[in-house]
């Protein structure tokens, strides 16, 4: 058996997926990128000298980025530039992780977080730089989503630097008095497998090269983010996920109700990995939020309504694994269901 070119069938097609579950209408730039990377078979080849779990699309982009490479001037370039300075790239690519740290992610967690006994001690899994620990620093505008573009509460934090806007459906519930509910957070830590550092130069930059070329609105709130982690850094953790949340939970302050979350973080573990992940978070105290992709949790996946949104690439918002709402990837949607 030819296992490299099966394993290039296999990257060629998890690019063709990313092209049109994830880039498409969000960013022509990568949409053309990975549907050309997934019919190159000298660009697949090199890939296939990575672990499977180095060959993601997001990380070659990013890593092509934060080298200075040409993304955004065409196949050609980018072709060339890859495939000539293939060493620097795949050092890059096995150095770094994925690591989007959207703070947009914190508009389709407040409905979550406000209603929750306060106040609350937040432990990010898969936290980055930890921009997601600070939903009480950032202001919020929450629009509708049925056509009319109305904006349906504006909130948050006075003077912050990031504004957050989501496009809302459905039953969200106390949107008229989040206003007054400002999750009321004591406590915040973060687990990840490389945290990275608010306070590193480096660490930032990699950070804005994972952002999407043509998306400059999040650029321009993850460097406002950074400037409120900044001030106040969190207490990140590097270490394992199970025994890490196990500990940091008990170091959660008197009075405060803990709160496990993740977004975007699950799909890179293994389906066991999960399962004890799962088995771990449910006999710990507190409450636990996720924000995965709609297949990456089994019993949230079957609780969820029969017929998803004609969107792709959404996410399943859930509560102790009771799914509440779809959301959009970097926090841009939530569709929240009857009943929930």
């Amino acid at each position: 058996m030819d296992v490299r070119g099966t394993s290039g069938a296999a990257t060629g097609s998890s690019y063709l997926a990313f092209a049109e579950r994830e880039a498409r209408g969000n960013s022509a730039v990568y949409q053309e990128l990975a549907e050309r990377v997934a019919g190159d078979a000298g660009l697949l080849g090199l890939l296939a000298e990575l672990p499977p779990a180095k060959r993601q699309p997001n990380l070659l982009f990013g890593a092509v980025r934060h080298l200075g490479g040409p993304v955004a001037e065409g196949w050609p370039a980018f072709r060339d530039w890859v495939a000539a300075h293939w060493e620097q790239v795949s050092a890059t690519m096995r150095e770094r992780l994925t690591q989007t740290n959207e703070a947009g992610r914190c508009a389709t967690l407040l409905p979550l977080l406000a209603s929750l006994p306060q106040p609350l001690a937040l432990i990010e899994v898969g936290a980055s730089a930890g921009l997601c620990l600070y939903p009480d620093r950032y202001r919020y505008r929450y629009v509708s989503g049925g056509g009319s573009g109305g904006v349906v509460a504006e909130f948050g934090a006075e003077g912050s630097p990031v504004t957050l806007e989501c496009t809302v459906d459905g039953p969200v519930p106390m949107m008229e008095s989040l206003r007054d509910r400002l999750p009321r957070v004591v406590w915040r830590a973060g687990i990840d497998l490389n945290p990275l550092d608010v306070r590193a130069e480096e660490d930032v930059r990699w950070l804005e090269s994972l952002v999407w070329p043509e998306q400059t609105h999040r650029l321009e709130r993850l460097r406002g983010a950074v400037r409120i982690a900044r001030a106040e850094p969190p207490l990140l953790v590097r270490g394992d996920l199970n025994a890490t949340v196990r500990d940091l939970v008990a170091q959660v302050p008197a009075g405060a109700t803990p709160v496990v979350f993740h977004s975007a973080v699950l799909a890179y573990a293994s389906p066991e990995a999960r399962a004890g992940f799962a088995t771990t978070v449910r006999g710990l105290p507190g409450h636990w939020i996720s924000n995965e992709a709609l297949s990456v949790l089994p019993t949230v996946a079957e609780r969820l309504p029969d017929q998803a949104p004609a969107r792709s690439g959404l996410f399943a918002l859930a509560l102790d694994e009771r799914p509440v709402a779809y959301t959009g990837p970097h926090g841009q949607s939530l569709d929240w269901f009857a009943g929930a």
